[in-house]
């Protein structure tokens, strides 16, 4: 468990204390603590403003900077509030490209209940997309420090979570490379979680995960939850939960090609689900295939397919890893 340590000028505490509770309430509300209400008590001691000491705000096309540290106690008061909102925010913006954020905290919560930590064995955990640092602290009081490491290509990134991280009294391990190659000095792992999108799941993490590991990761505006097998072979199913996450960089950074799709009709574009499709099959069906699929099996929820990896293939399917619907990732 983390003690918590003040960095620069701190927010009123009790306003501090008012908004993180309302924020665990509205967590709450959304049923993300039924199946293991620990995690509750995590987000409850966790101060999400230690790792947001100033974020951007869409502004008019453009990026407004709040910050912790401003002159005006109004737009102080906004920051503080914006902390607490159950909203992703833009944490870093070079040349007007989010290159990272903070994650929704809702979607934190029930990705880290989807994790499985569990409360007998400390699970050694891997986070890919170190970000601020604020999930690598809600795992490391919940595991320990000892248990959770977090790896980012970009070293400005890590070092502030690592500052953000010493600020709240948590010292997980924070790695500065490519979240593809995993983080061999630290494996083997029992959990792997990334924070960033990806195209594939990259083998390396294979390698590094113990028999009976799980993965979560999001894919194609998804959340796909892998249960690993041994270091080539691992299987699971999407989640119902849509997730949309800045890009991984570095070894397997998104280079799906781009799609065609003038012509689709509206409605389909319109549907979330089958937006996940043409995500989910981009470089392996025609968009119009694609539309047909999603037409001739009635709208096909998110939990219907899956994921298979098995030696040098990886491989997307609906209903049936060995069925007639897959496509290559």
């Amino acid at each position: 468990m983390g003690a918590h340590a003040p960095l620069g000028r701190e927010p009123d505490p009790a306003q501090a204390a008012e908004a993180r509770a309302a924020l665990v309430r509205e967590i709450e509300a959304g049923g993300a603590f039924e199946d293991d209400p620990a995690w509750r008590e995590v987000f409850q001691a966790v101060p999400r403003h230690l790792f947001v000491p100033y974020y951007y705000v869409s502004s008019t096309g453009a990026y407004e900077r709040l910050w912790g540290e401003d002159p005006d106690p109004v737009r102080r008061a906004r920051w503080l509030r914006g902390a607490y909102a159950d909203a992703p925010l833009a944490t870093r913006v070079r040349d007007g490209e989010l290159v990272s954020s903070s994650s929704q905290p809702s979607l934190m919560a029930r990705m880290l209940l989807e994790l499985d930590v569990g409360d007998g064995a400390r699970h050694d955990v891997l986070e890919i997309g170190a970000g601020t640092g604020y999930n690598a602290a809600l795992l490391a009081h919940r595991l320990g420090d000892e248990h959770v490491t977090t790896v980012d290509l970009d070293p400005d990134i890590t070092e502030a979570a690592r500052q953000h991280l010493r600020a709240a009294g948590y010292r997980p391990a924070v790695v500065t490379g490519d979240g593809a190659a995993g983080c061999p000095q630290r494996a083997p792992f029992d959990r792997i979680i990334a924070t960033c999108a990806l195209d594939a799941v990259p083998r390396a993490w294979l390698a590094q995960c113990r028999p009976g590991a799980r993965v979560l990761a999001p894919l194609a505006t998804g959340l796909i939850a892998l249960r690993v097998t041994d270091a080539e072979h691992a299987e699971g199913r999407f989640l119902h939960t849509p997730a949309y996450f800045v890009p991984l960089r570095g070894g397997s950074g998104r280079t799906r090609p781009e799609q065609h799709i003038g012509g689709l009709p509206r409605r389909a574009l319109q549907s979330e689900l089958f937006r996940f499709l043409l995500e989910l099959t981009a470089g392996s069906l025609d968009p119009y295939e694609a539309l047909a699929l999603w037409q001739r099996e009635r709208r096909p929820v998110r939990e219907r397919f899956g994921v298979t990896i098995s030696g040098p293939y990886e491989w997307a399917w609906l209903d049936d890893p060995e069925g007639p619907y897959a496509w290559p990732l």
